[in-house]
């Protein structure tokens, strides 16, 4: 397989504020392109897209191109089952949801320590293998947020599983909180490919300080920004396959452009991106991928990455010097449809989700004094 892979987490949408709308005729012709160039593995999961990911993949994907003619992973998150039965009732949904039949990648989605003994309480990792001996999975693996201490001890508990999906790029690469690094070489260790989620950091990375483009556009000024994420990822000798969630046409055809034929960083390239982390990480506020994660409980409805982006965009700018920017119309304009940071009623259910394990309740705060006012 070609290493690019089509994350169906953030679809192109008709309404910006209903990640559900999803633009149905905007993501077939992304479809179709994706295969038209060789591509064949496409990720969705339970939730994306307010739940709607797992039925646009039917309509866009599954019902127009042969079966043979891709791969559809999709995942079991622990936020969605409470029984032995429950687990059953979401796979039989998903199937149904997309049609596919069977699917090619199956993970146990988000392990983390506090996920971890739900999972094995409800004995999934053998549950998953039972469902490939149906014939119902292809493959079985996990996707991961935490240690690698704790990757290691899941691998060496359950060397059956196939793969591990991991948050991989160039800014957290070092990072003492996601530890991409290290838990990339856990998995290598224990003869497991990766899956690479979030290379762009929900589009931290494609939208850098004028320092860190400067610093790519001087050594090649004909590949974009969000390129080198990628392909740093791609570089990477037990990367089997990179994800990105590609939300219009525009930018599938820019990950096309140079992953078609791929080539890996040379050390030349491999140091200018260490050297960009170095930039962005002294500039960044609040390091919120977008995930989104944390929204869909939110019962004040807050738009919390979103007020995260505001935020941090607001961080970069000489604030004593310009007084105002225009995220501040544009926080405005989005309180008219969500919840004001300052309603946060500090229930925690956002961070008990967050797989970069952010202090909201306390950023949140830090967005409402910025705005609320």
């Amino acid at each position: 397989m070609k290493k690019l892979g089509f994350g169906l987490m953030r679809l192109p949408t008709n309404d910006k504020n209903n990640a559900a709308d999803v633009d149905i005729e905007q993501l077939k012709q992304m479809v179709d392109l994706f295969l038209e160039k060789g591509f064949t593995y496409f990720d969705t999961a339970w939730m994306y897209n307010a739940f709607a990911s797992e039925s646009a993949a039917k309509v866009a994907l599954v019902d127009r191109h042969p079966r043979d003619s891709f791969t559809l992973a999709t995942k079991l998150h622990a936020g969605f089952f409470n029984s032995l039965e429950d687990r059953d009732k979401v796979f039989n949904a998903q199937l149904e949801k997309t049609g596919a039949g069977y699917f090619d990648y199956y993970l146990l989605h988000g392990i983390e320590a506090s996920m971890l003994p739900k999972y094995e309480q409800f004995d999934c990792f053998n549950w998953l293998l039972e469902k490939k001996a149906q014939g119902l999975v292809k493959h079985a693996g996990f996707s991961f947020h935490d240690t690698p201490e704790l990757l290691d001890k899941i691998l060496a508990d359950h060397p059956e599983m196939e793969f591990v999906q991991l948050q991989l790029n160039y800014l957290d690469w070092e990072s003492p909180w996601i530890q991409s690094r290290g838990c990339y070489e856990v998995a290598t260790k224990h003869g497991k490919p990766v899956i690479v989620m979030e290379p762009v950091k929900g589009g931290t990375l494609a939208r850098v300080p004028e320092g860190v483009e400067t610093l790519f556009k001087s050594h090649d000024p004909a590949l974009s920004v969000p390129s080198w994420a990628i392909r740093f990822a791609a570089s990477l000798p037990n990367v089997m396959m990179v994800l990105s969630g590609m939300s219009n046409l525009a930018q599938m055809e820019d990950n096309l452009s140079y992953m078609e034929d791929f080539q890996p960083l040379t050390e030349e390239e491999k140091a200018l991106c260490h050297q960009a982390a170095d930039i962005i990480n002294s500039q960044i506020a609040i390091p919120c991928t977008g995930c989104s994660y944390c929204t869909e409980g939110c019962p004040m409805h807050i738009a919390i990455p979103r007020y995260f982006s505001l935020y941090n965009e607001d961080m970069r700018e000489h604030l004593e010097e310009k007084g105002w920017t225009v995220n501040f119309s544009n926080y405005a304009m989005l309180t008219e449809k969500f919840g004001k940071a300052a309603d946060c009623v500090q229930c925690g259910q956002c961070e008990s989700v967050c797989p970069q394990h952010l202090p909201i309740i306390e950023n949140l705060k830090k967005v409402s004094a910025h705005y609320d006012h």
